[in-house]
């Protein structure tokens, strides 16, 4: 059985993904994806995901340039989630122009900023 087989979407053929920097182990972004999304990133070794809110593949990088070529693919003991191990090209993940999806730290019951804006989604996005 291939590895498209073995990987467990959900009702809607989706399967949830977490794209994590290769260097450092820090976790970049989490997104979805379809059988077609997970293929091409596997062929193509750069991420490609399936936009819900678009309802279309979404090629990581495809506005802003910020890519994520695939250094390792795995998927956890129940086949029902994919971890990307990425290297982050213009070192931005986030549409926020931040490293990672992940800069919103709970603390006092208060969600606190813990990383600054390395370039402005304007200047990204136009």
């Amino acid at each position: 059985m291939d590895a498209l087989e073995q990987a467990k979407f959900d009702e809607q053929g989706l399967i949830p993904a977490i794209a994590q920097d290769f260097a450092t182990g820090e976790v970049l972004m989490f997104a979805w994806m379809n059988k077609k999304s997970l293929l091409l990133t596997i062929e193509k070794q750069q991420a490609v995901y399936y936009s819900r809110s678009r309802k279309k593949l979404w090629f990581k990088g495809e506005e802003s340039g910020h890519t994520q070529l695939i250094k390792e693919i795995y998927t956890d003991c129940d086949n029902d989630v994919i971890l990307l191990k990425v290297e982050q090209v213009g070192g931005i993940a986030c549409h926020t122009g931040r490293k990672s999806c992940f800069f919103q730290k709970l603390e006092y019951n208060n969600w606190k900023n813990t990383s600054k804006v390395i370039k402005d989604p304007k200047d990204i996005y136009g």
